[in-house]
């Protein structure tokens, strides 16, 4: 035993248990104070359903104290809403089209991160709850003060009863990674050149613990500010210096290093530097100069062997990776103070906050973006549910858009399943409100001693058993609560069944209308775009490294800002894809979904890095014998990624098939060095070889989504490792 749980309960209903606790105690307090020490019924309704749609029917992600902080800043956000409500619900086509502008808006907000998803539940219950009889304007004043005092109350549960321990940062994990990355950088500037197992495990281990999909939601760097945007910069460049590192050949056996600064001392310098910054330190920032230096000493490395050239091209790669890092980690602790260099693979650090949400918000505003789908379908089904709410003068019809919100899932699969299983816990719910109202009639004693252990019971079991056991017991919740407002007799419990069942059907009608297979076509669709942008890229990027020419640091990559796009899409759409549920039907192709998506950055951050220097400088072509190569490997490349396009997009007039790829894709054209090849030669070689691998591991079909490190869950911005950042264009 420990704690004021059994150590032998399952962790699911410990955290269950806690939330309930805390809603139960809020509601309860809320409810009770205002009906029974005010005389305030329908402060009291506002106080108990502002606690419950925001905690108990809300998953707002984070510790006590983070989501104590959300609800501060949601509670002038109700205020707005209840507002609202309340006027526009006094006319039928006022509230509809209230209904619609609003659900999307607050459906549409879950682009900006995990805390405003979690959020938009409750708040759309706060809009829903003042939208119904009585049409009171007059009462605004008592509905604000009773949501205001349940909101009071479900704050200081939050901070005070069995608060959960935060969190490891975003931060501390980066900073981690960071020391690790300088751990590694150390041990290869000496024999055997080579990182031992235990070490090369652990640089695995912390980058996978900088994936999106291993952090807790609440301390994802997912937001569209400029510290979050940088915060998942310094993430995602950090895991590709390990990744470099863990890679890095060692130096010819004959032949001497890069004369010039030392790159790897300079790496081991700059990610201990960025270590110690995230971790609230002030450094002086020189060891990023060193960095620098060391990275333009080997970009005008020429001559070598062609080991030695492939051996230089690695430590550019790791270089640059190090700058990104260190770079963004300083945007991420000190914002817009920070020293950005030029515009570019940090754009928004000298961007404002509005400027960076309406990318964000514009990128998805299209039927392409999963975020954007879910908004449409919920909305379209909230106001045709308070359309038949309104016309039909459907008691209790704040019970329909309940019910329309809540069982409403992104496939027609899972909403069919859910409301099945929804609708029979309802009925028994409701036989067993029925029987209760039937034998206690107007005891309201009997209501208010056995509503706060039934609260109790109904937000531990609900979350944990399903949806089914929730609806049952919630039922039977709403039932007590009403029997305390005004009389009521058993036809209560049949009000409430009618109204689940509307609610469900009109749900289930948008779910089969819009978008019925949720993000099963649009991840394909979304991956098939990605791949022939990535093939086009591939082509646009040989073709300039052959002929050189001018480069300069403020000039993107050709296609770079629609392969951003493109990686934002086919990201949010697999985030999507993970948590539906996959049914009991035939399963569908199965691929490495990760492996195009790591595809699209390795494009995004090779090309970067290839046509982007640090400094305007003229590059000379390649000769003819390295260009042939590598315009004949690029177009390899490109085909692959073209044909493996065709078999994922599901338009129908393509059959979905395995691309004929093979394994010597690229290795068997680059497998004779051109003599005389460029060190610009080396590093498209390495850029193209690992978009092979990427393919290869596409077509395989694993059976199964593999786990390469990548960042797939945030179904938000995010940000290439040492390039620029893909998802934050928008």
């Amino acid at each position: 035993m420990g704690g004021p749980f059994p150590r032998r309960l399952p962790p699911a209903y410990r955290a269950a248990a806690r939330r309930a606790l805390r809603v139960t105690i809020a509601a309860g307090a809320g409810f009770y104070v205002l009906l029974y020490g005010f005389d305030l019924a329908v402060g009291a309704t506002y106080a108990l359903f502002a606690a419950i749609a925001m905690a108990g029917l809300s998953r707002l992600p984070g510790s006590g104290r983070q989501r104590a902080m959300v609800l501060v800043g949601a509670v002038p956000v109700c205020w707005v809403l209840i507002t609202l409500g309340t006027y526009l619900s006094v006319r039928t086509w006022s509230a509809v089209l209230g209904m619609l502008v609003v659900g999307f808006a607050l459906a549409f907000m879950a682009v900006g991160g995990p805390r405003f998803a979690g959020a938009a539940t409750g708040l759309q219950l706060m809009y829903i709850l003042p939208s119904f009889p009585p049409y009171d304007p007059g009462s605004l004043g008592e509905r604000l003060a009773g949501a205001t005092f349940g909101l009071a109350l479900l704050i200081v549960a939050e901070l005070t009863l069995l608060p959960e321990p935060a969190a490891l940062p975003y931060r501390e994990r980066a900073a981690r990674a960071a020391e690790a990355a300088a751990h590694c950088a150390d041990r290869l500037r000496t024999a055997p050149y080579t990182l031992p197992e235990a070490v090369r495990r652990t640089a695995r281990d912390l980058s996978t613990g900088l994936r999106s999909s291993q952090v807790p939601e609440a301390e994802r760097p997912a937001g569209a500010g400029l510290r979050q945007r940088a915060l998942a910069h310094t993430g995602l460049a950090t895991r590709t210096l390990l990744g470099r590192l863990t890679v890095l050949p060692p130096p010819p056996p004959t032949g001497a290093e890069p004369s010039g600064p030392d790159p790897l001392r300079a790496v081991t310098e700059a990610a201990r530097e960025t270590a110690a910054r995230l971790r609230g330190h002030v450094p002086d920032g020189r060891t990023r100069a060193g960095l620098r230096q060391a990275r333009q000493a080997l970009a005008a490395t020429e001559d070598g062997s062609p080991a030695a050239l492939r051996r230089n091209a690695a430590l550019l790669e790791v270089a640059d990776a190090a700058l990104a890092m260190s770079t963004a980690a300083d945007i991420a602790v000190r914002g817009r103070a920070a020293d950005a260099p030029a515009p570019g693979r940090f754009w928004y650090a000298r961007q404002r906050a509005p400027r960076l949400w309406w990318r964000r918000l514009s990128g998805h505003a299209g039927g392409r973006s999963v975020f954007f789908q879910n908004a449409v379908r919920i909305s379209l089904a909230l106001a045709a549910a308070r359309l038949i709410a309104g016309v039909d003068t459907l008691p209790h019809g704040f019970w329909v858009l309940l019910a329309t919100l809540t069982l409403t899932r992104t496939t027609v699969r899972e909403t069919r399943t859910t409301e099945r299983k929804a609708l029979t816990g309802t009925l028994v719910g409701a036989l067993v409100a029925a029987a209760l109202l039937a034998f206690v009639g107007t005891d309201i004693e009997v209501y208010a001693v056995a509503l706060p252990p039934l609260m109790l019971v109904t937000f531990t079991l609900g979350p944990v058993k399903g949806v089914g056991w929730a609806q049952a017991l919630f039922t039977v919740v709403v039932a007590l609560v009403f029997a305390q407002l005004a009389p009521a007799t058993w036809q209560l419990a049949e009000f409430r069944l009618l109204d689940v069942v509307t609610g469900s059907a009109i749900g289930a009608v948008f779910g089969l209308l819009a978008w019925p297979r949720g993000a099963h076509d649009e991840l394909r669709r979304s991956v098939a775009v990605l791949l022939r942008i990535t093939a086009e890229i591939v082509v646009a990027t040989t073709a300039q490294i052959a002929a050189g020419g001018r480069r300069t640091p403020v000039v993107t990559a050709p296609g770079h800002r629609s392969l951003q796009h493109a990686l934002v899409m086919a990201e949010s759409a697999y985030a999507q894809y993970q948590s539906e549920p996959r049914g009991h039907g035939p399963p569908p192709a199965r691929r490495d979904w990760q492996a195009a998506l790591i595809a699209g950055h390795h494009t995004l951050w090779g090309a970067d890095r290839l046509l982007v220097p640090a400094e305007p400088v003229v590059v000379p072509p390649l000769g003819p014998e390295a260009s042939e190569s590598v315009l004949r490997a690029g177009d390899r490349v490109a085909a692959g990624m073209l044909l493996t396009s065709a078999g994922m997009d599901p338009t129908g007039d393509t059959a979905e098939a395995q691309a004929p790829l093979h394994a010597r894709t690229a290795s068997a054209v680059l497998a004779a060095d051109p003599p005389g090849a460029p060190r610009a030669y080396y590093a498209t070689v390495s850029w193209l070889a690992s978009l092979t691998t990427d393919l290869e591991r596409l077509a395989a079909e694993t059976g199964a989504d593999s786990g390469t490190d990548t960042d797939a869950a945030t179904g938000a911005d995010t940000a290439t490792g040492a390039g620029r950042d893909p998802g934050s264009v928008r």
